[in-house]
């Protein structure tokens, strides 16, 4: 028997994992550092045209000196990485060396039936540290902007959507009249630390509230600027920048993509650049839109977010703030220049109203407020479905209390209000699945009706089920779809309160788990049982073979397997313990630091977490005379926190599992 130390395990199964992710993100690093070199010597060189302006430089020679390297400011990057970075990359090919080393001394002895037996040791892991093939797909990237002044509602904005955001945007940098940097009042420790806890990221936007002076002045100190935002960011613990200037001109272009440049050379890779830009559908070149160059800015920054609204503005004539043409040529302006997993589409969570007699032109309206009006003033809603938006008549009597709208009490009259609904806003987020696109933004976080949330985060991934909307377990529902783990059942949705069969059991595990079919059958380590009521063409039959194969399952006895009956909570324990216990499950364990006794999984040997005969003091349901043949599994895959969330002090044994709750397990189970 070949015995590992804990430590040698350790080190070996944590480098396989991560060797992939270190070498992916060296290339990046190698990108910010051409970034940086590029800048660097572009700083050095302003300094010097400053000294030569000011007659401080007066001979070639001495100008020749002061040229940073020797070298001729245009000169470009060599491909060489020196110092820290060059070191990495050179201790990534002896790590890779290393690697195939372990795997030829540890790993290759157990491919021959040579048992390897071995306990993984507790520390705190990544999944992406996970063995090879464990990458998952997360679900689209959602974010929003908050620009409301009362931060002390911030975190219920957050909290109203349900888990569906990665990502916000407050105002926390503003503008001078002269164009340095402005932090806001509303910065908000405690708010970050909470975003961060719930593993959103927090990058404010830097905005110059559509002043063009001002916006000429920033782009004119970008050095300044860019310095000062990275000390921000890293005085604060902020996760980036999104640049939102606006109303600038094609002749600000190129002055607008160096400043990206720079703040993406100053700001650490890992943080975000992004860009919101102007919506382009017709690809003008000149004013607004043309002060964004969609592919330079795209070169630098994370994403691009596209503010696909405001068709139709403040002070012009009434329309659709987002008609779906609008938005679609907007898209598709943008793909054509910027890959499309850089493209973020904006979605206004507002709408804009006009006074028939005037005096409100376009006036900017929360969809909330727009609720409210509705139904307070009898308003008559339509829906345009050339547009694909809403459309509300409401009429304000002079004998009517005034209502408020953004600080202005509407008078006396009759509103036309172009806005957003269900409809509208489930065609929209329909593109981004169309057209791939990385995911959604909007503006801005606040202005929705609560409605929005139940179903939001399902028609940006891409799944239209009605069953699902609103349910408790939807982000994990979405998180199994996008990785295949599961799949819709019949023509009603996904159907996520109905019972688990054995077979959606069997399927989702080894799926999960991304197992293979073994190439050798009977060879002391794989079985060779065949079902008689699993035929041929049954829809899992490959799935139940391979679990089979794996010893994760074993029937029911007689050759019976039973696929279509409902799975037992101590069953489906039993199932997962046994699928840790394959190679598959031990790089999965090793990149959660958990620890399992490999050659004792499943088979009721070991105690558990405690080794003491009766109740465990988690359930008080289970213990070794009532769950004689699964108390060990409950215990383990307990511990391994697959059943967070999903049990009490009682854990129910006998009791069935929901397709929704099985989601949750599987999520739980892989870090997500």
């Amino acid at each position: 028997m070949l015995m590992l130390s804990e430590a040698v395990i350790k080190q070996v199964v944590k480098i396989a994992g991560s060797i992939r992710h270190k070498t992916r993100h060296s290339i990046q690093h190698i990108f910010q550092y051409k970034i940086y070199h590029e800048v660097q010597h572009e700083e050095k060189y302003r300094e010097i045209r400053h000294e030569v302006q000011n007659g401080k430089i007066r001979h070639k020679e001495q100008y020749r000196k002061m040229q940073p390297d020797g070298q001729h400011r245009d000169a470009q990057f060599k491909g060489k990485v020196p110092g820290k970075l060059g070191t990495a990359l050179k201790i990534n090919k002896i790590t890779a060396v290393f690697i195939f080393t372990m795997v030829a001394i540890f790993m290759v002895p157990s491919w021959y039936g040579v048992p390897c037996r071995y306990q993984l040791p507790v520390s705190a892991a990544s999944l992406e540290e996970a063995g090879p093939g464990f990458d998952t797909v997360s679900p689209k990237f959602n974010m929003s902007y908050i620009h409301y002044s009362d931060k002390s509602l911030y975190i219920k904005y957050v909290e109203n959507t349900n888990g569906a955001l990665n990502e916000v945007a407050p105002n926390y940098f503003n503008l001078s009249k002269k164009g340095t940097l402005i932090i806001t009042s509303l910065i908000d420790k405690a708010f970050i630390d909470e975003m961060h806890r719930r593993g959103i990221k927090v990058v404010p936007y830097l905005s110059n509230d559509w002043d063009r002076t001002v916006g000429r002045f920033a782009l004119s100190k970008r050095y300044e600027l860019s310095d000062a935002i990275a000390a921000a960011i890293e005085k604060y613990n902020l996760d980036g920048v999104n640049v939102d200037i606006e109303n600038l001109t094609e002749q600000d272009r190129e002055r607008y993509v160096h400043f990206v440049r720079l703040l993406r050379s100053k700001i650490s890779p890992e943080k975000t650049v992004a860009v919101s830009v102007a919506a382009n559908p017709r690809g003008l070149t000149t004013g607004w839109y043309g002060s964004y160059d969609y592919e330079e800015l795209a070169k630098y920054s994370d994403y691009l977010m596209v503010m696909a609204y405001d068709e139709h503005y403040a002070g012009g004539p009434p329309g659709p703030v987002a008609s779906i043409d609008f938005v679609e040529n907007s898209i598709k302006y943008a793909i054509e220049r910027v890959p499309s997993e850089k493209i973020v589409l904006g979605i206004p969570f507002y709408g804009r109203m006009w006074r028939s007699n005037g005096g409100v032109s376009g006036l900017g309206i929360s969809l909330r407020a727009v609720e409210n009006l509705v139904a307070n003033y009898d308003g008559k809603v339509s829906f345009n479905n050339s547009y694909i938006s809403s459309r509300a008549i409401v009429t304000i009597k002079s004998s009517d209390k005034k209502p408020v709208v953004n600080g202005i009490t509407l008078k006396a009259g009759t509103y036309t209000i172009w806005y957003e609904n269900e409809t509208s806003i489930k065609s929209k987020l329909s593109l981004v699945k169309k057209y791939n696109l990385k995911g959604s933004g909007s503006w801005s976080l606040g202005q929705e009706t609560t409605g929005i949330w139940k179903y939001y985060n399902l028609w940006l991934n891409g799944y239209y089920y009605e069953d699902c909307e609103g349910h408790w377990a939807q982000n994990s529902i979405i998180h199994a779809l996008n990785n295949g783990w599961m799949e819709r059942k019949g023509m009603a949705g996904f159907a996520p309160d109905e019972p688990l069969t054995r077979a959606e059991a069997a399927a989702a595990i080894v799926r999960a788990f991304q197992l293979d079919r073994a190439e050798k059958v009977n060879n002391g380590n794989r079985s060779s049982i065949v079902f008689i009521d699993v035929p041929g063409d049954h829809w899992a039959k490959n799935e139940i073979e391979i679990a089979v194969q794996h010893r994760i399952i074993t029937g029911k006895g007689n050759g019976m397997f039973s696929p279509d009956e409902p799975v037992t909570r101590q069953e489906l324990s039993v199932m997962l313990d046994r699928a840790f216990a394959a190679e598959r499950g031990m790089y999965l364990l090793a990149s959660r630091g958990i620890s399992l006794n490999a050659g004792d999984a499943g088979d009721g040997s070991n105690s558990g977490s405690n080794g003491n005969k009766g109740a465990d003091p988690r359930y008080v349901d289970v213990n070794r005379e009532t769950c004689s043949w699964s108390y060990d599994s409950i215990m383990r895959v307990s511990q391994l926190g697959a059943f967070d969330n999903l049990a009490g002090e009682r854990f129910n044994p006998g009791g069935q599992v929901s397709r929704a709750e099985m989601t949750v397990l599987l999520c739980n189970i892989l870090g997500k």
